[in-house]
């Protein structure tokens, strides 16, 4: 081999070197390091983490579980540790989430543990409300849930399917959320029922809530609870209700008495292996 053969031949390697060597760094930083972790948040009553934790709860926490952390859509935080939670099922619950709600978990690629412990520094910090002492029977609200909800709304296997699997919903909602929604003051909808009208070329409207779409079609479930897919091509028009499919329920439907009734049913629900029909 000549002199500028072997010459190429060695800067060849050492490019190829460096190249790997950089790709394995890049790799090395956006892959998630597996760490042991701690059983114990790190970062309690470290006073920048507190801080920084705060602004980080109230830019992707407020939004459903309150500004003070007292719960709105998702449930209250402020009691959990006084209830006996601990740090490491508090921080495996945001960073897995919670299956059937609408509590997903922290990306590992965007959310670091420190950016978790810090948030949980942050909450730990704030005063648990001292929980009300519970009113309503649950087994009178679940006789109002059969009556009233279990057409759209399924509990361990028994129900519709229409709305929302409502067998955890006592995780994931506190009790003024859940009364808000059923008196009609809520105008949240759940991800995956949103309503949606639908009118064919024939004039016929068909009215369900989307579960797929994409350029050139769109699936829905109808008010009998049967899956449909239209192609676009055949629709003159396609429109996105902002009104929930679920009627609000005021005192004239279901009074005072049997809300509460109903809110202790509904919040005593915690989610269990789904019954056979």
């Amino acid at each position: 081999m000549s002199r500028t053969a072997r010459r190429l031949a060695v800067l060849l390697a050492f490019a190829l070197g460096s190249i790997s060597a950089h790709a394995a760094a890049a790799q090395d930083r956006s892959a998630p390091r597996s760490e042991p972790r701690p059983a114990t948040n790190p970062l309690e009553g470290n006073a920048l983490a507190i801080s920084n934790g705060a602004a980080m709860f109230h830019n992707r926490c407020a939004g459903c579980h309150g500004a003070d952390a007292h719960g709105y859509l998702g449930p209250d935080l402020t009691s959990y540790w006084s209830a006996g939670g601990t740090d490491a099922r508090m921080f495996d619950i945001v960073r897995s989430g919670v299956p059937g709600t609408e509590m997903i978990g922290a990306d590992p690629l965007r959310v670091a543990d420190k950016d978790i412990w810090q948030t949980l520094a942050y909450i730990r910090t704030l005063s648990a409300v001292p929980a009300a002492a519970p009113i309503g029977d649950a087994a009178s609200g679940e006789r109002v849930f059969r009556a009233n909800c279990a057409g759209c709304h399924r509990v361990n296997g028994r129900g519709g399917q229409l709305g929302p699997d409502l067998s955890r919903i006592g995780s994931a909602r506190p009790r003024a959320g859940l009364s808000s929604k059923i008196r009609g003051s809520s105008d949240v909808i759940r991800s995956g029922y949103e309503p949606v009208t639908l009118v064919t070329r024939d004039g016929e409207r068909i009215r369900g809530v989307r579960k797929n779409e994409d350029e050139f079609s769109i699936q829905i479930m109808d008010a009998r609870e049967r899956l449909q897919g239209y192609v676009k091509a055949n629709l003159t028009a396609i429109t996105f209700d902002k009104q929930s499919l679920m009627p609000a329920y005021g005192p004239d439907r279901v009074n005072d008495r049997d809300l509460d009734d109903l809110l202790r049913y509904l919040t005593s629900l915690r989610g269990a292996a789904e019954a056979t029909r």
